[in-house]
């Protein structure tokens, strides 16, 4: 994510904080010395906020932890001002498996917020609720009840957050995935129309909140949408064929003449046949600006980059592509270069199933897949 910086690994886990989130703490600071606060009750307002997000970085890598004991990577976590982000490469096949996945994170919450209540039993430190406050109270009384509020807030059946994961989770159960996925982001549209209706009248930062909730549950929908519209298809069927390549020890002058001459933005890097490497626009623009057009390209070359197989399901390399850094994927048939995989073509080939959908349609012939001529030309099958 961008404006992010790298603050350290856990568990083989990279994570990041968002600058936006320095300004959090900046603000907390200045709020308790506007209110008259000393400064030591400033520092200690600061610290409360370090430890509520101390609380966000367990719950996120409860998520994390129970997704690798089902095979699933997470490739970061990234603190945000309004709380945590796991990205997972996927979610479980598995409902069940989602399920358990989705409530890890709230039951880290739930742990936290039960040892913090036996401490306090223990020690007899419970304040009145009137006490508590922005600049007073005790600080693991207010942490307690924030990681409460926590699991309240998480558990609303709504995406992006987890009670919508759980409640899709539980429907796929019973109901086709996609289904599933439907009916639990309509439900969460719904409820986004509410917090902003109340909103309107009450807190704003509600209509902050529905906002949110809105565009995360169409983001889910339409993500589960695109992955069964492209399952059981083959990846040969949509994959660029007619594509430019450079090599390691080319100018990054001959990929800008190539950009020019075409539509292609990416690049895949070849050594002796043999892709070391893909060349990403962004990539080359930054390294114009610094060194120019001399430089060779094996030095503006990603190489950690994925690849995918033609005879994969699409559906499959669709999240692939969503997940990596490079979004376009050499496509490799027994360590030769056969094609490029990128989100644009996987885009522009559902628009033209899309269209053949709506003439077959009109024609009264009945819609089905494409047939796929097996095995396909000049790409041996695997062993």
């Amino acid at each position: 994510m961008k404006w992010s910086w790298r603050i350290g690994t856990i568990a083989g886990i990279p994570l990041y904080i968002h600058a936006t989130f320095v300004l959090v703490l900046v603000w907390v600071l200045m709020r308790h010395l506007l209110q008259g606060a000393g400064l030591r009750v400033a520092i200690e307002g600061v610290v409360f906020i370090l430890a509520i997000f101390g609380c966000v970085v367990l719950h996120e890598f409860g998520h994390a932890l129970t997704a690798k004991r089902y095979g699933v990577r997470t490739r970061d976590i990234t603190l945000l001002p309004i709380g945590g982000v796991a990205r997972l490469e996927r979610m479980p096949d598995d409902p069940k498996q989602e399920l358990l996945v989705a409530l890890a994170g709230p039951a880290v919450n739930v742990v936290i917020a039960g040892v913090l209540y036996v401490i306090l039993a223990a020690t007899g430190t419970f304040d009145p609720i009137e006490a508590l406050g922005v600049t007073g109270g005790s600080m693991l009384h207010k942490l307690m009840l924030v990681n409460i509020a926590l699991v309240v807030f998480n558990l609303i059946p709504a995406f992006p957050m987890d009670g919508g994961r759980v409640l899709r989770a539980l429907l796929a159960m019973r109901l086709d995935y996609a289904r599933a996925t439907q009916v639990a982001a309509v439900l969460g549209q719904g409820i986004a129309f509410l917090f902003g209706l109340l909103g309107l009248f009450t807190n704003p930062f509600l209509m902050f909140i529905a906002l949110f909730v809105w565009i995360g549950a169409s983001q889910e929908a339409g993500m589960v949408q695109m992955r069964a519209a492209l399952g059981g298809i083959p990846v040969r069927q949509a994959m660029l064929t007619d594509f430019k390549t450079v090599s390691a020890d080319d100018p990054l002058g001959h990929a800008v003449e190539l950009i020019l001459s075409g539509s292609q933005q990416d690049f895949p890097v070849l050594e002796a046949e043999r892709v070391i490497g893909v060349l990403t626009r962004g990539d080359l623009l930054v390294m114009l600006a610094q060194r120019g057009r001399d430089v060779p390209v094996r030095d503006a070359m990603k190489c950690g980059f994925q690849t995918a197989e033609p005879w994969e399901m699409l559906d499959d390399v669709f999240v692939r592509v969503q997940t990596s850094e490079c979004r376009t994927l050499p496509v490799l048939a027994h360590g030769k270069l056969v094609g490029l995989m990128t989100m644009e073509n996987l885009g522009e080939f559902l628009m033209i199933q899309a269209a053949l959908g709506k003439a077959q349609k009109a024609a009264g012939v009945p819609t089905a897949r494409p047939a796929h001529d097996w095995p396909p030309q000049g790409i041996p099958m695997p062993r």
